[in-house]
């Protein structure tokens, strides 16, 4: 199958389908024609369940124009029920994003190529070392940034000074001088060449550090709480600081800011003569930002007077290269080591794993020399936008147009703009009404509630009302009467069943809830708030009886029946499986309610599947996510609608060698009871005491390590217990080996090769087989060998398996690689054996 496998799924390209298996191409079609939906029109993308019969038709917007897409629109088809459900992200302020383009792509695809190299410069600037987190648009892009860099125009680019004017800087600069020291920027983090030392290694502590141009002393305040021996120098900051010799000195963003092009070389000449092992260089590159200012000299001299040359990665390259006499090794966009120890430079070329072949590529595509210059529009803001944006902020809240006394900033919006009209007028412009209008609708949803709760209480009269609710009632509904009236009218809709599921459907497909089978909504507290006004109504109806939803971690709305149930659950924010401690459930027509509490007589039961109640923008949903999607691919358990009893729960997985650690299912780190059950009809103990030397010496030949038990299990289930079914019962002849085992058993054996050994280690602490995984021998009385072989080769997902004769064991493995080697070990005249590969089906 083509694409991105992830777990239990599979992504490509729409124009990838075409490409797919016969079976897949009609599920899709079918998905289509279910649904409604047309490739490249609808969607873009499709996420396909390998088991089940449930996929989904994903539209990524700008798909190939944007580096990293978010998602806007996501369809599920469950074919078998033949329902459809959407889940809109247009609103969402932490939508999913889409990483490895090149992988949903045809590899005749010659964009592939582009989406590759920047894929391979992510790897190396370290984005990808977490894949769980990185998949939600915020957690991404604030990686970036802790990473020292920006994605612009499709490029990561160093953050190296600041180029923007500080609005709390009170120092007044002389138009006649570049002011080098205002490009220092503050971090609270290692800047990016530090980062990329770290990642390489270079600041484990045995080297010491100089910073050469080290501006505010940000990245010497951080390497010094981790005890790495370090100092700088700063012709502004720290001109006081002596200028010595160190393992590595770093020239972060220097060359860059000095606009005298002499001055610059003997910048680069000075640190790298303080140099004993490398030297990092970094400067601007060029960017759609690049060239904001007046021209000067190579450069631009910027609105707060500070001088900026902008490199490509070629023209930052040749530069150092010439004036050191060097050959720079390209670390990340901007970024380049300079090594003056060749031992260490061979050292680190020979960690680096051949990135020489993986060199960053995508910055050394040609860069246009366009000078881009800010509109009219583009400099108002500029100049306005501390007033601007929190102003902007402030509409949002109200949902409309402020008056002139809400406004906090007047005098200051009324010099800057003329009239507080023009103010608003331009900032619509600028911001666009689209949100505004979502935010209007969300204020109408919320003095409906309001005012519709008010018919169980007494009614306050209009004067009594605060001053910003009677500017809200003139603004969205006219008068006082009118909005009562409305409210009103909403509150006698809650009867209306249809119109209830209608709404909750509209909820669930804006990320607002899950919506069952049954048409009921569960939703997280938390986002009751974001609801329509008919379901928030329908909940504050609740509350007149019940109380307040302090306690509550889950609410369900039964759309069918005018009932409404409220969850509590044991630390439902912190907990993938959070247990339900109470439930309270209310009939809304007959106005009672029952309440239920779990504990000594009835064990709490699981939330499964918590990441469908919540939405992206809730604590912990990445984890969650990929907590819901790890259990779902163990395909161990029915989740569709409760679940497992919590003791059938921990029973099983602690059976199959799970547990979880936090938000994550991980291989369980116990060892089990060698009688313990390995697999459906065999015990650990029939997988370690089975070789002939083993039973001869009697050694215990016992795993020290929990994934060799691990590994035994994945064997048995995916390997022998199929073939047990298939054949009956066959004989081991050489099962798991231990270290003190392999050393009694000298012949025709190959421990760093067989697996046998499976996670063992020898006493240098070393794997004593990097391929890791299980193998077994066995053989199965009056049977053709091979016929056993070719059966397990086409019939379950080996590893490797060795075929000796008709009538002597086969060895098979099952491991992490996958590699389905069918080898044929035959007999050559001088009596050896040579192995020769099997072409599989």
């Amino acid at each position: 199958m083509i694409g991105k496998k992830v777990l239990n799924h599979v992504y490509w390209h729409c124009s990838v389908t075409a490409e797919q298996g016969g079976d897949i191409r009609q599920r899709v079609a079918d998905a289509e024609n279910l649904s409604g939906l047309r490739a490249a029109r609808d969607y873009n993308v499709v996420k396909y369940e390998i088991s089940g019969q449930a996929l989904s038709l994903l539209n990524y917007p700008n798909f190939f124009e944007t580096p990293f897409p978010s998602l806007e629109t996501a369809y599920r088809i469950d074919l078998d029920k033949g329902r459809v459900d959407k889940r809109s992200y247009k609103y969402s302020s932490n939508p999913p994003i889409l990483h490895r383009k090149e992988l949903l792509l045809s590899e005749r695809d010659t964009r592939a190529t582009e989406y590759r190299e920047l894929t391979e410069t992510a790897e190396q600037l370290g984005l990808f070392d977490d894949t769980v987190s990185i998949g939600f648009r915020q957690a991404w892009e604030n990686l970036i940034a802790d990473k020292g860099f920006q994605l612009i125009d499709g490029q990561f680019v160093p953050i190296g000074n600041v180029e923007t004017l500080d609005e709390n800087s009170a120092e007044s600069e002389s138009t006649q001088q570049i002011a080098r020291h205002l490009t220092a920027l503050s971090r609270s983090n290692l800047s990016a060449p530090m980062q990329c030392l770290a990642r390489h290694g270079f600041l484990n502590g045995s080297l010491s550090v100089f910073d050469y141009g080290c501006g505010k002393g940000d990245d010497i305040r951080n390497l010094t709480a981790n005890s790495i021996p370090v100092a700088g120098w700063d012709p502004h900051y720290a001109p006081d600081q002596t200028k010595h010799e160190a393992d590595i000195v770093n020239l972060g963003f220097v060359i860059n800011v000095i606009e005298n092009y002499q001055e610059r070389t003997e910048a680069l000449l000075g640190a790298h003569a303080l140099t004993r092992q490398v030297l990092v260089v970094s400067a601007m590159l060029f960017n759609q930002n690049a060239w904001k200012g007046q021209s000067y000299n190579d450069g631009v001299i910027t609105q707060r007077n500070t001088f900026q040359k902008y490199y490509t990665q070629s023209e930052l390259k040749e530069f150092i290269g010439e004036t050191l006499d060097a050959d720079p090794i390209p670390i990340a966009p901007g970024i380049f080591f300079v090594f003056k120890d060749t031992d260490a430079e061979q050292r680190f070329l020979l960690n680096r794993q051949n990135s020489r072949r993986n060199v960053l590529r995508l910055t050394q595509r040609p860069y246009s020399q366009a000078q881009p210059r800010l509109t009219r529009a583009e400099q108002k803001y500029q100049a306005a936008r501390h007033l601007l944006e929190p102003l902007w902020q402030q509409t949002l809240e109200l949902g409309r147009l402020p008056e002139k006394s809400e406004i906090a900033a007047l005098v200051e919006v009324t010099e800057a703009f003329g009239t507080a009209n023009k103010a608003l007028r331009f900032m619509l412009e600028w911001f666009g009404e689209d949100l505004l209008e979502k935010a209007r609708q969300s204020r109408i949803d919320d003095l409906l509630t309001y005012f519709a709760l008010q018919a169980f209480a007494k009614r306050k009269a209009y004067k009594h009302l605060d001053a910003t609710l009677q500017k809200d009632i003139k603004a969205f509904f006219g008068d006082y009467n009118t909005a009562t009236a409305a409210a009103q009218k909403v509150l006698f809709k809650i009867s209306d069943a249809d119109l209830l599921i209608d709404t909750c459907r509209q909820a669930a497909e804006n990320g607002h809830g899950h919506l069952d089978d049954e048409d009921a909504l569960f939703i997280q507290t938390g986002l009751a708030l974001q609801l329509p006004a008919l379901l928030r109504i329908y909940i504050g109806y609740a509350t007149v009886l019940y109380g307040d939803l302090e306690q509550t971690d889950l609410i369900k709305i039964h759309s069918q029946t005018g009932k409404l149930s409220l969850m509590r659950y044991d630390d439902f924010t912190g907990q993938p499986l959070p247990r339900l401690l109470e439930r309270v459930k209310i009939n809304l027509r007959e106005q009672t309610f029952d309440l239920f509490q779990y504990g000594e007589e009835f064990e709490p039961t699981y939330l499964y599947l918590k990441s469908r109640y919540i939405n992206e923008e809730f604590p912990n949903y990445a984890q969650q996510l990929n907590f819901d999607e790890q259990l779902q691919a163990l395909n161990l358990f029915d989740l569709s609608r409760y679940g497992p009893k919590p003791d059938e729960f921990r029973e099983t997985l602690a059976k199959l060698r799970w547990e979880i650690d936090d938000f994550e299912l991980i291989r369980s780190r116990s060892l089990p009871n060698l009688d313990d059950n390995c697999g459906g009809y065999l015990t650990y103990r029939h997988l370690i005491e089975c070789g002939e030397t083993q039973q001869n010496t009697g050694l215990p030949n016992l795993p020290k390590q929990p994934d060799s038990y691990n590994a035994l299990y994945d064997l048995a289930v995916n390997i022998l217990d199929p073939a047990i079914e298939y054949f009956g019962m066959f004989r081991l002849t050489y099962g798991f080996c231990s270290h003190e085992l392999g050393k009694l058993i000298k012949k025709r054996v190959a421990p760093k090769l067989d697996q046998h050994a499976a996670h063992e280690r020898n006493t240098r602490n070393n794997l004593i087989c990097p391929r890791l995984g299980a193998a077994v021998d066995f053989i199965v009385e009056d049977e053709n060998m091979r016929e056993v072989a070719d059966w397990i080769a086409e019939n379950t997902p080996f590893d490797r398996l060795y075929f000796y004769g008709e009538n002597r064991p086969i060895h098979v493995s099952y491991g992490p690689e996958q590699k389905r080697e069918y080898i044929d070990m035959v007999a050559t005249e001088s009596g050896k054996q040579v192995p020769r590969k099997r072409r599989l089906a």
